[in-house]
């Protein structure tokens, strides 16, 4: 069983692959590419912070992104994103704590 403190990163590449992309193998960022989509994933923990320098849109050429953390943090993050209201299309994934499972969370109604 993961940490707290630890992001999913493994899990989130499972996921994304498990749904028909392909990843990148980049650290805690990573590209998912499938058909005509291409998807920024972010991998958080949610602590302190860390969200702050993704909320502005930073030029990336995909305008779709995904944030993936612990399942029991997604909605915490959902709402920091709804708050937030960020420049792009969004959606979170929340991973349980033994990477079986996970939760598709998308952004706020009439977001970008």
């Amino acid at each position: 069983m993961a940490t707290a403190s630890i992001p999913p990163t493994t899990e989130a590449r499972d996921v994304f692959r498990e749904l028909g992309y392909t990843v990148s193998e980049d650290g805690r960022e990573f590209v998912a590419e499938r058909k005509w989509r291409r998807v920024f994933v972010t991998v958080l923990c949610m602590d302190d912070d860390e969200l702050d320098p993704y909320l502005a849109d930073g030029g990336d050429p995909a305008r779709l992104r995904c944030f993936v953390t612990w399942r029991d943090r997604a909605a915490a993050l959902q709402e920091r994103l709804v708050d937030a209201k960020p420049p792009y299309d969004w959606a979170v994934i929340g991973i349980d704590r033994d990477g079986e499972d996970f939760a598709v969370m998308e952004g706020a109604p009439g977001s970008p």
